[in-house]
């Protein structure tokens, strides 16, 4: 079996569990977990019951309810709105986890089909990998994205016979699998069509044995009559898939690579499990690299709907859609098949955005100093701002940087109308450093 952490638990490892299985906490959420131990928080999370979404309904600049199918941004608002307010934060970060896996773009699509593979996502995030991949494979976002119902028997497409392969199953460079097994591959997963509306796009997605190569196929070693359920059968049930598999699913958890010994463990367990997701799942989290390992940099998104969760607030705002991708995530349009590189999350031009989407968070809840008297005491608005986004666990140098800025803030008020004013706008200083802190952005 995988090892367990045996560290403390407490409120520091429970709030870096909600970050990095979810998106964070809302205010006293990792103080709560924390009293419940490492085993029962990890099991609340995998076992989470019903959703329940908590908090004011989302809407427009101007009131109105989202148009997820038809407003430009709406669909990307819509799923925001649940990672937001739901109860299941789990669930709802392995939508986001598959959603990068099986990378798929609105660009090819439309918003209703990009929802409805969204909602697939959701409804196999913890289930049987087979499942998840068989239903994949067939769903209209996919097909549309990768040429699923342009491969026919007459002209075979190579597009996700080849991706199949290489980044949902099996992996590139690995000597799993060679050209003819993508050519093999395309063979088999022939047969797939749709129609065109000209008021709706392309509906009415199917199975069409006509356009279908009944031949045999070799695959892998394996000779058979393969159709696209098999495509994904040999994919699973490949020796290299296993690994393959623990191994992305722990980079979206943990930054470093996984020790081979653990690799081997979640790999037994996982086949163990017939090809279960939840029990891998389970063990990453428990797993000591999780808590004793270094920090990961929140992909945009999480960032954005965790300050969220944090102050509160709902989606009321559809600046959220702009600033995420000015911060390198657009969601349901990743820029590439291979989703998107958590390595360039951070850098010049993205952390502006993310400064932006901090400001943007707590504009509503702006001190106003001609109206808010508040001491004139460092610690003490520094505890203040701590409390306004619900006393995340800091650092020691990011407390003292932020109590130092707040003195020398206060230092010059040498004036009877500064000293009065100035505690209120440090204040507001404090929470937008804060919110764009390195700790906020890291978990």
């Amino acid at each position: 079996m995988p090892p367990v952490y045996r560290g403390k638990f407490g409120k520091p490892q429970a709030e870096r569990l909600l970050w990095r299985a979810g998106f964070g906490p809302r205010p006293g959420e990792a103080e709560r977990l924390a009293k419940h131990g490492l085993n029962a928080a990890v099991h609340s999370l995998t076992h989470p019951g019903r959703e329940r979404l908590r908090g004011p309904k989302p809407h427009d600049d101007n009131g109105r309810s989202l148009a997820p199918y038809d407003a430009w941004g709406h669909d990307q608002l819509w799923w925001l709105d649940r990672m937001v307010r739901t109860s299941r934060p789990l669930a709802e970060r392995m939508t986001l986890v598959w959603h990068d896996w099986f990378a798929t773009s609105i660009d090819a699509s439309n918003a209703r089909l990009m929802i409805r593979q969204n909602q697939l996502f959701r409804k196999h995030g913890l289930g049987l990998f087979a499942t998840l991949l068989t239903d994949v494979t067939r769903d209209p976002a996919m097909l549309l994205w990768l040429s699923g119902t342009d491969n026919t028997k007459d002209s075979p497409n190579e597009n996700y016979g080849r991706e199949l392969m290489e980044l949902f199953t099996i992996g590139a460079d690995r000597g799993g699998y060679t050209e003819r097994d993508v050519r093999e591959q395309a063979r088999a997963l022939t047969g797939w069509r749709n129609d065109w509306s000209d008021n709706l796009g392309p509906i009415h997605f199917r199975y069409d044995a006509r356009r279908h190569d009944a031949g045999v196929k070799r695959i892998f070693g394996k000779r058979g009559h393969f159709d696209w359920r098999d495509s994904c059968r040999l994919c699973v049930h490949h020796r290299l898939h296993p690994t393959f598999f623990v191994t992305k699913l722990w980079s979206y958890f943990i930054p470093t690579p996984p020790p081979a010994t653990t690799k081997r463990a979640l790999a037994a367990l996982y086949v163990h499990h017939e090809y279960a997701v939840r029990p891998v799942v389970e063990a990453i989290l428990r797993h000591p690299a999780l808590y004793e390992g270094p920090r990961m940099v929140k992909p945009p998104a999480v960032y954005v709907a965790g300050l969220l969760r944090a102050l509160r607030r709902g989606i009321d705002n559809e600046a959220w859609t702009w600033l995420m991708q000015l911060a390198g995530q657009q969601l349901f349009n990743p820029p590439n098949v291979a989703g998107w590189d958590d390595t360039r999350w951070l850098d010049t031009a993205t952390f502006r955005a993310r400064w932006m989407i901090a400001s943007h968070a707590i504009r509503p809840h702006e001190l106003n100093g001609d109206k808010v008297k508040l001491p004139p005491d460092a610690a003490k608005l520094v505890g203040r701002a701590e409390s306004f986004l619900g006393h995340p666990v800091l650092t020691g140098r990011t407390h003292g940087e932020l109590k130092h800025f707040a003195r020398r803030a206060l230092g010059d008020a040498n004036a009877k109308w500064k000293k009065e004013q100035y505690p209120a706008l440090i204040e507001n200083a404090l929470r937008q450093l804060l919110a764009s802190s390195p700790d906020s952005q890291t978990c």
